[in-house]
């Protein structure tokens, strides 16, 4: 300080003693960050005596200016920070005209100074106009001080928000996950006649597939495999009306064709056309060997056949759900099944995996495992998939979709 007398020392320090005290009333009485800005403005011209000051915050990756004044017809807010003063000022304050190539409108500001929290700039304070008073080097330490507990606080709101943001996203996803599980049917049909398992990998906490098998009476069951659009919560809410409408729908009546046409109708009202959902219904009666399904835009089930290996898609159906308000048209597949076959139905989760040439596994490769093991254990046949699937992902990229696998034995 350029007048180093007892009292002058003690003036300087009962004003930075104001100043430190504004601040750290102003960021305990939990006012807003817009404010806190404003009193660390007021604060360093009433109490320090700054008279041109342009503070920069690092806001989600770039560089915001907050707060200036003192500095006539120039608007910071409007200004971007360049790269030369963040290259040169990157840990102790730097004098501007001392920094080449800077543009006219810095030259009425002197000294920038670096806020600096674990290693990294969080903001730059610079002032110009500087009373004598404060133009030396401890005058500036102890603005840099100051503004390390503005901005640090400031930080520190801003984490704290970001934690309470994940933990509502984090109880969001176990709560979706929770409705996602009680969707799927606890047990699966294994008597005389047939015989049912599933397997499902999610690709994310929440995915987007759905499997069902519901006893319609005695005799009948429909089976039924989805996957609708999109990943997340989004995609689990809308599967979770899908099923919620599907189940009404089987009270009232089984004809395949209008369920197919409700649930159309039920998911492009929710959704609006934005999502669509992909699903294979197959309605079977066990006293009659009868087949009766629909595949809306689906991966064609098989159907692998007993003796030599013979296969059959399931291709009879309609597009995808939810797409238009009416389907433009609807074809109910029809067959007997004959004994000893196998049906398997999936989704495109167990087909689109690919190998460091970017060859797909597809349902060529789906067909060489069910073929190799066509009597073993459905327990077996799924892992053997998901064995196959994951040693032919050579990039160790991992799936990029959730795999749904759905196979039923007919006896």
């Amino acid at each position: 300080m350029p007048n180093t007398t007892p009292e002058k020392k003690l003036f300087l320090k009962e004003r930075e003693l104001g100043a430190l005290l504004e601040i750290t009333q102003a960021i305990n009485q939990d006012h807003t960050e817009a404010a806190l800005y404003r009193i660390f403005q007021f604060t360093l011209l009433g109490q320090l005596n700054i008279r041109r000051l342009v503070l920069y915050v690092l806001e989600e990756g770039s560089w915001q200016c907050m707060t200036c004044f003192g500095t006539g017809q120039v608007d910071f807010r409007q200004v971007e920070l360049p790269s030369l003063i963040t290259d040169a000022c990157t840990n102790a304050s730097s004098r501007l005209d001392e920094i080449a190539g800077l543009d006219e409108v810095w030259a009425n500001l002197e000294v920038v100074i670096p806020v600096v929290r674990n290693g990294q700039v969080l903001a730059y304070v610079l002032i110009g106009n500087v009373h004598d008073d404060y133009a030396g080097e401890e005058a500036l330490k102890f603005l840099q001080t100051l503004s390390n507990i503005l901005v640090g606080a400031i930080e520190n709101r801003r984490l704290v928000r970001q934690r309470v943001a994940s933990a509502a996203m984090r109880k969001e996803i176990e709560i979706a996950r929770e409705v996602q599980s009680m969707l799927f049917p606890q047990r699966l049909p294994n008597d005389a006649h047939l015989a049912v398992h599933a397997s499902y990998v999610p690709h994310t906490a929440v995915g987007g597939d759905y499997y069902d098998v519901v006893e319609l009476d005695a005799n009948r069951l429909l089976l039924c495999v989805a996957d609708v659009s999109g990943k997340g919560v989004a995609a689990s809410l809308l599967m979770s009306n899908f099923q919620a409408g599907l189940r009404t729908l089987l009270r009232q009546q089984v004809d395949l064709a209008t369920v197919v046409h409700e649930l159309n109708h039920l998911i492009f009202r929710n959704a609006g056309g934005d999502k669509f959902i992909t699903v294979f219904f197959g309605l079977y009666d066990r006293t009659t060997r009868e087949l009766h399904y629909v595949n809306a835009g689906h991966n064609d089930p098989l159907l692998l056949l007993d003796g030599g290996g013979a296969s059959q898609p399931l291709k009879d159906g309609t597009i995808m759900l939810g797409v238009m308000d009416e389907l433009p048209m609807l074809n109910v597949g029809h067959l007997l099944v004959p004994p000893h076959s196998l049906l398997l139905t999936y989704t495109d989760g167990l087909t689109e995996v690919f190998d460091a040439e970017q060859n797909e596994f597809g349902e060529d490769g789906v067909l060489g495992v069910l073929r190799q093991n066509r009597y073993a254990p459905l327990a077996t046949v799924h892992t053997e998939l998901l064995r196959e699937i994951t040693a032919f992902d050579q990039t160790g990229a991992g799936f990029a979709d959730d795999v749904t696998i759905l196979s039923c034995r007919f006896k």
